[in-house]
């Protein structure tokens, strides 16, 4: 993890920790109780079967999990506006879960992960519980935080409402139409050594990770319906960073240069991030 991400990460916390003491909402640290808990026994599990990659897979299962503790915990009890929202990340979550978990079934451990236990050596088994687990088990919790306070309202749907689901559903069908495209393209034999610039691929480099963004400024616009919400302005900003800078473009990217000398070109004519006509 960068300078930058730790930074953002700090001010996450701080962010988190001052709306814990103003809200006194203990639902808040539960609820990351809950998901360090969880990611414990994953962690042990991954030391058994050598294999810290799994925690990708997990990574959408953790928000939906969290999602339905804040809705099963509302102290006044939960409607069907609280079931919607828990839904939708449930939704999301399942479909990335499947994606990732099919996608990497059999491949053993991903390379990111084999790098971190070359540096570490003998003593990965714990720096993989803080480093992998904890540490993203934090990001979580702290990414998740308007899903909270988006439960809080306790009313009928609001016009953010209905805009916060027209934005996910907008990102959802961009992430899923991405993944679903690409895949596809990787099936055929014919593709092989090849760059997909087909589809949604022809209009932005990453539209999976495009559309991911955009589900968690949907999230945040569904948190707005409740007060306070835009305190947590800072998750959509921080999953924003993080699949523009750090575990997405930018570290696939790097990778592609390498392997596949026609990227170039693509990166030349296709947007990195935003859809967009390509140039000429």
């Amino acid at each position: 993890m960068n300078r930058n991400t730790r930074l953002l990460v700090l001010l996450g916390l701080i962010v988190a920790a001052a709306t814990f003491l103003f809200t006194q909402d203990y639902r808040f640290a539960q609820g990351l109780g809950l998901i360090i808990s969880i990611l414990t026994l994953l962690w042990l599990y991954s030391l058994a079967i050598r294999d810290s990659s799994i925690i990708d897979t997990f990574w959408g299962l953790g928000f939906a999990i969290l999602a339905w503790f804040y809705t099963y915990s509302l102290p006044d009890g939960f409607g069907w506006r609280n079931v919607l929202i828990s839904g939708l990340v449930t939704i999301w979550g399942l479909r990335l879960a499947l994606h990732i978990g099919i996608r990497n079934h059999g491949k053993g451990e991903d390379y990111r992960y084999q790098q971190f236990r070359q540096q570490g050596g003998k003593h990965y088994w714990w720096i993989s519980y803080l480093r992998v687990f904890v540490m993203q088990g934090f990001l979580m919790w702290i990414i998740a935080s308007p899903l909270l306070v988006a439960q809080t309202y306790t009313g009928g749907l609001t016009y953010l409402d209905y805009v916060g689901i027209v934005i996910w559903t907008i990102g959802f069908l961009f992430e899923f139409v991405g993944d679903w495209q690409l895949a596809h393209f990787k099936r055929n034999s014919q593709n092989k050594g090849k760059v997909m610039d087909r589809g949604l691929w022809k209009y932005t480099r990453h539209p999976n990770y495009f559309g991911d963004t955009l589900l968690w400024w949907g999230y945040f616009v569904l948190a707005l319906s409740a007060d306070g919400a835009w305190w947590y302005i800072f998750s959509p900003f921080l999953m924003s960073f993080l699949l523009m800078q750090v575990s997405g473009v930018t570290l696939l990217e790097k990778s592609l240069v390498k392997t596949k000398p026609q990227y170039q070109e693509y990166i030349r004519k296709t947007s990195a991030f935003f859809p967009m006509f390509p140039k000429k």
